[in-house]
């Protein structure tokens, strides 16, 4: 079954949600789910719908045509999707292996549905990786003199291949404004929860130091601003006086995994919407 998938974003008013379902029942669509949010401080409304295409009456064409009218009334911020359309996906990675290998296994097992044409590192180190998969690699290496050099670079192999979605799966490089700017809310970054009180090479030995209890992890787009882009998903867990330093990374290193993937699998699944800072996420 192929379904389209519509997001929305304006002021709210009366009257919207029967609007938007009139149209897609008028013309035979048969809608799957549906989710609806109003920000009641700011007076936004959001929404996700998705519905059958087996029998519906308009074109994918006619679809973006027509209900035009409707976006032009309402002056809504909106994007049609649909199911079969899998988002073409570059995956960034430095020496840390374990965010990439989660995203390749559940890549390959069928659950994040998308394609992903190249690797990009500025280490050699994942090339094993990129092998055992069957995806170009592509290592860059990056200083402070060659920075600007490789970016270009880095851009122009993400355009040649259509990218859709950057993953920076500990990616240990700073992107610049000018390379944030041409992936604006399609650059997803995970990073653990120690800053600001733990800076450095040696967080985790930080916090073994200070007896942390609780520690997370945070998935985000990525903006200029560094790590302060629209969350997407967050979590935590527990540490105790049994851990050890190598248990701490371990749990950090897993919790990275499961934040990342949400994060991402929401993406996919076009499920995220960014309003100024924040982000409205339908599970």
């Amino acid at each position: 079954m192929t379904s389209a998938i519509l997001l929305i974003s304006c002021d709210d008013k009366p009257g919207l949600v029967a609007q938007i379902t009139t149209f897609i029942h008028k013309h035979n669509g048969n809608i799957l789910d549906l989710h609806q949010h109003v920000d009641k401080q700011a007076s936004v409304f959001f929404m996700r719908v998705a519905w059958d295409l087996t029998d519906f009456k308009l074109t994918r064409e006619e679809i973006t045509k027509q209900f035009q009218t409707i976006a032009w009334q309402h002056r809504m911020t909106w994007r049609l999707h649909f199911s079969d359309e899998p988002q073409r996906v570059a995956i960034f990675v430095s020496k840390h292996a374990h965010c990439l290998y989660d995203i390749l296994a559940r890549w390959q097992s069928g659950d994040f549905a998308m394609q992903i044409p190249l690797i990009i590192s500025n280490h050699p180190d994942m090339q094993t990786a990129a092998d055992a998969f069957g995806i170009p690699y592509h290592h860059l290496p990056m200083n402070k003199q060659n920075k600007a050099e490789q970016e270009k670079k880095q851009l122009a192999l993400l355009e040649e291949n259509d990218i859709d979605l950057v993953i920076l799966a500990r990616y240990m490089q700073i992107l610049s404004a000018d390379f944030v700017d041409h992936y604006a809310n399609r650059i997803i970054n995970v990073h653990h929860s120690f800053l600001p009180a733990f800076p450095g090479a040696r967080p985790y030995q930080q916090a073994y130091d200070r007896g942390v209890k609780i520690f997370g992890a945070t998935s985000h787009y990525v903006t200029a601003q560094l790590d302060q882009g629209p969350i997407i998903a967050q979590d935590v867990t527990h540490a105790d006086h049994r851990d050890a330093v190598k248990d701490l990374i371990r749990k950090g290193r897993d919790l990275e995994n499961t934040v990342l993937a949400r994060a991402v699998y929401n993406h996919l699944q076009h499920r995220v919407l960014v309003h100024g800072n924040k982000t409205v996420v339908f599970d």
